[in-house]
């Protein structure tokens, strides 16, 4: 068969390979023992594959149109998934104004300056937080699989801990190192990471009730078992129903999930009948229905806190509330700091980002390369999207009073690292799908190109030895 005649344009196939096998430069400012033939031989073509899988990207002029041929731009930040860090950091920075308003007059009295608490509290634990998230985006989120019995097991042994030698605060022992760990908060991480271990794992039988319901209910029973002893009702309520959106997702049976909800339920009930302040906090909700002067304090003080922001607020920095009227105003109740300051316009555009936040997770659940990286999807995308459900529920008198952080916003050490962590991880899964993605498109280009040879067929290599390596020809 004659040699294709090869188009003449800014820069032919021809010359871009010999340009790239070190013999020509394009325009021919050097010399050249190789001819155009040997391209078309079977070495020549395999030589030509494997410096395109290593050589930065070329635009190729062929049949009178440019097309983009060349490898995948491998880089760390070209990788990333931009709107979901564009998501996050707004949401810091948001949380990083709201703290600062919050503890501005505290600070000054405690620290003996307004920007003290600030600057040596929340800005660090930003810039760790923020650390760890680079780190674990840049690793490959399959390499943790490995140590998710491992951290099951330290879970555990940290929460049995805090039940011993735990700080006694407000009548609860939540906390470890002063307040700065709580346990509590990375059970809710260990149970994502481990139930995407376990139910995307080739063996896992979901459906089973003696392999899948069976072993799901012990593993999530116990950690918010041990959570309830503290007592934690929050943040047992938080790992319950994550683990359940996880266990619908991973395809269990729909009786064993009307099941796990009938149970959820009995097993709340037998608690908030033994825990008085529980009921108490049920009592004040239910009065608060129908008259909202009945409801709780912290409950009332929050609404107070919206009523006068109205709908654009009373601006950045002038909350009357937080002054001592409005419990943990930089933690538990800053959504209602950002009610006044920012109006209802601006507590909805907070809304936004979370379900905006809610669905890029998803979304990138659906594009990941396998069933672990699209359960640590769902699981960290539902933890987050749960927890700040209920801290605005609670602020608006939706749910029964109680204590969770808003994710990103809140003032917090352990809470901030752990959902850092869990983005970080979210990012690997995109970065890792978007590696694949871009590869496969490559392998289309080149067997595109290939239809100028031989029996003009489309060919797909194989994979060679080395990774990113062409393998011969089929």
């Amino acid at each position: 068969m004659p040699m294709p005649t090869l188009p003449s344009a800014e820069i032919t196939f021809a010359n871009w390979y010999l340009h790239y096998n070190g013999f020509t430069h394009v325009g021919g400012q050097r010399a050249s023992p190789m001819t155009e033939q040997a391209i078309h031989n079977d070495s020549g073509r395999r030589r030509f594959r494997r410096r395109l899988s290593r050589s930065p990207g070329l635009t190729i002029v062929g049949d009178d149109s440019a097309r983009p041929l060349g490898p995948v731009n491998r880089s760390f930040f070209a990788t990333l998934d931009k709107p979901l860090l564009a998501i996050v950091i707004l949401l810091l920075i948001i949380g990083s104004l709201m703290v600062y308003s919050s503890t501005f007059d505290w600070s000054n009295d405690t620290y003996g300056t307004a920007t003290g608490f600030f600057v040596e509290e929340h800005l660090r634990n930003v810039l760790f937080s923020s650390v760890a998230l680079m780190f674990f985006a840049a690793v490959d989120y399959r390499f943790w699989k490995r140590f998710s019995v491992w951290l099951l097991l330290f879970t555990i042994g940290a929460l049995l801990a805090v039940l011993l030698v735990g700080d006694d605060k407000f009548g609860a022992r939540r906390s470890l190192v002063g307040g700065r760990f709580q346990p509590g908060e990375l059970a809710e991480f260990t149970v994502v990471v481990y139930l995407a271990a376990w139910l995307g794992s080739k063996n896992a039988r979901v459906g089973s009730f003696f392999f899948g319901f069976l072993p799901f209910i012990m593993v999530v029973g116990v950690i918010a078992f041990l959570i309830t002893q503290q007592p934690d009702l929050s943040s047992a309520a938080i790992v319950a129903l994550t683990a359940g959106i996880m266990f619908f997702v991973a395809g269990a049976n729909l009786f064993h999930i009307i099941a796990l909800g009938g149970l959820l339920g009995a097993v709340a009930y037998v608690l908030v009948a033994g825990l008085g302040y529980a009921q108490n906090r049920i009592i004040d909700f239910l009065a608060g229905l129908n008259d909202l002067t009945l409801t709780n304090y912290h409950t009332q003080q929050a609404i107070a806190a919206f009523m006068k922001g109205g709908w654009t607020g009373v601006g950045l920095g002038q909350s009357a509330q937080k002054f001592g009227a409005l419990p943990a105003p930089h933690t538990d109740s800053i959504f209602a700091v950002i009610g006044e300051e920012f109006g209802v316009l601006g507590a909805a555009v907070v809304v936004a980002l979370y379900v905006a936040l809610a669905i890029r997770g998803f979304r990138m659940a659906r594009h990941a390369r396998d069933t672990f990286g699209s359960l640590l999807c769902v699981g960290f995308t539902s933890w987050v999207i749960v927890q700040a459900l209920l801290n605005i529920a609670v602020m608006t008198n939706a749910v029964p009073s109680t204590g969770v952080p808003l994710p990103f916003i809140s003032f917090g050490g352990s809470s901030l690292m752990v959902v850092m962590i869990g983005i970080g991880l979210m990012l690997s899964v995109q970065r890792v799908a978007l590696r694949r993605k871009r590869a496969s498109e490559r392998r289309n280009e080149i067997a595109n190109t290939d239809r100028g040879w031989g029996n003009r067929r489309s060919r797909l290599s194989r994979a060679g030895n080395r990774p990113g390596a062409i393998g011969r020809r089929q």
